[in-house]
């Protein structure tokens, strides 16, 4: 393992219940209603692929671009403040910094929202950030995952990424990427290449370098915050 690549949105941020408030308000804009399954048809998409999901569902006249500018401000204005790292991020953060390894950030969201929440998370745990910007096909596809390795000048091979949904997933195991994955909005299965977890307290070096090599999460390798031996599946 060479590099680590993470997620943003419900892995490193508790920022999915943002998005849900700001979509319902968007949703009552175009004279529709947002629920939890509207949700999940979106988690882990651009603002782009969420904005057209509204409008088809809704029936709403507005322009996609509109409906993404709306959620877009709708977004900074609720991060304005700050948001809520999820359990075990920062110190995992700062254990793969500690540790020498090259990182990057990986994300659907737009660059503004991703400079919003890097105030909580910190810019310089990252050697770079990619965005819903910096390419052309979002997650699901591999793109996002496979120009984070090249930034980093890194075989996907060689890096282990961190989601919280199933697009994520799914883009980070086509891209050729070990996957460690704590589901948020969404069930993930477990997976060959792939490590299931209840949160990044289960999660350390040690157990990414475990996955990275195929092998079992190490016995030896508490999860922090844990008495637990290791990492539960699932």
């Amino acid at each position: 393992m060479e590099a680590v690549l993470f997620d943003m949105d419900g892995l490193l941020v508790d920022s999915e219940k943002i998005w849900f408030q700001v979509e319902t308000e968007v949703m009552e804009r175009l004279g529709g209603e947002w629920g939890e399954a509207h949700q999940e048809n979106t988690v882990g998409g651009s603002l782009a692929v969420t904005a057209a999901y509204m409008l088809r569902v809704s029936g709403g006249d507005a322009d996609c671009a509109e409906v993404e500018t709306w959620m877009l401000e709708g977004m900074i204005a609720k991060l304005s403040g700050g948001v809520e790292m999820m359990p075990g991020a920062l110190e995992l953060l700062a254990e793969v910094r500690e540790e020498g390894l090259a990182t990057a950030l990986v994300t659907s969201s737009a660059r503004p929202i991703a400079e919003a929440c890097l105030k909580s998370i910190g810019e310089h745990n990252f050697d770079h950030v990619v965005t819903a910007d910096h390419v052309t096909r979002t997650k699901p596809h591999p793109e996002p995952y496979l120009t984070g390795a090249r930034l980093l000048g890194v075989d996907p091979a060689r890096c282990v990424a961190l989601e919280d949904s199933p697009n994520g997933v799914t883009s980070a195991t086509a891209a050729g990427c070990r996957v460690v994955a704590v589901p948020s909005v969404l069930p993930i299965p477990s997976a060959p290449g792939r490590l299931v977890v209840g949160s990044l307290l289960e999660v350390d070096v040690a157990v990414l370098r475990s996955l990275s090599l195929g092998e079992p999460p190490l016995a030896e390798s508490p999860a922090r915050g844990s008495s637990a031996a290791g990492p539960a599946d699932g």
